[in-house]
């Protein structure tokens, strides 16, 4: 919670740095195993993504090497991992032998 200093008349909030400090970011691994199709289809079952949301972090990730897929609570951001590592290798590669990769790192 920010700590609160008052003034007569003026209410101001110090940021303490303690919000950041509770949330972490989901990011996404490039990898040449997957295809856009399956990077598409997984967020949309993961996270409820739309086709267009889905194929903008599908071009990010391809182009950067990662995109952040989400922002939140440790637990929240650890079962969203845990379904992302859950989903399965791509049907349409055979050289896809597993799930795609995410990491938590903390938001800064």
């Amino acid at each position: 919670m920010p700590e609160v200093i008052t003034k007569p008349g003026i209410e101001i909030l110090q940021d303490t740095g303690d919000q950041l400090a509770d949330r972490f970011h989901l990011i996404l691994l490039d990898d040449q195993e997957h295809t856009y199709n399956y990077v598409i289809h997984m967020l949309g079952d993961v996270f409820g993504y739309s086709r267009e949301k889905a194929y903008a972090i599908a071009c990010m990730v391809d182009a950067q090497g990662e995109a952040i897929l989400m922002t939140g609570g440790h637990e929240e951001v650890k079962l969203k991992q845990d379904a992302v590592h859950a989903f399965g290798a791509d049907p349409h590669m055979p050289e896809s032998k597993g799930s795609m990769s995410a990491v938590i790192e903390p938001a800064a």
